[in-house]
């Protein structure tokens, strides 16, 4: 495995998705908790609470993946499941949902091929998490993602179901 520098961010979702993968027997769910968790704690207080989500996306999501490598963990089931937490915490904070789960899906594929892990299957992992999240939001909200993803997501349209 490539050594990758993560951020502040970065590392506290990596430890607190170790230790919720090896505390708990429902992975997925610990996971989603976890991402939704750390991501509501780096935007508390901030002013500008869009930026800061889609930045702390990208760095949650490079911590889940680092943290299934290093614990021989489905790294797309990780990725799903950040995805799904991120996208759930955006929606809490009243962040932008769409552009959050462009953030988060590219932050996947970042993560993945960094890595050496595959980017393709990265995208579909991550665009299933964000859509299943927007489904739990809402029917506007899935709409919404679906479309926004489908643009924004450069070649990879076949992911976008």
């Amino acid at each position: 495995m490539a050594e990758v520098k993560l951020s502040k961010i970065g590392r506290g979702a990596k430890w607190a998705i170790i230790g919720a993968i090896k505390g708990v027997g429902d992975t997925m769910q610990s996971i989603i908790k976890a991402s939704r968790d750390i991501l509501l704690v780096a935007v508390d207080g901030v002013s500008q609470v869009a930026v800061a989500v889609e930045k702390a996306a990208g760095q949650i999501i490079a911590g889940a993946v680092q943290a299934a490598s290093e614990t021989g963990e489905d790294i797309g089931l990780a990725i799903k499941s950040a995805v799904k937490g991120i996208v759930k915490g955006a929606s809490e904070v009243g962040a932008d949902v769409g552009k959050t789960a462009v953030a988060a899906v590219e932050g996947a594929a970042k993560a993945a091929g960094d890595i050496g892990a595959d980017t393709a299957k990265a995208i579909e992992d991550a665009t299933t998490g964000a859509i299943e999240a927007a489904e739990e939001i809402g029917s506007d909200t899935v709409e919404a993602v679906r479309n926004v993803l489908k643009t924004a997501v450069k070649g990879k349209k076949a992911a976008v179901r």
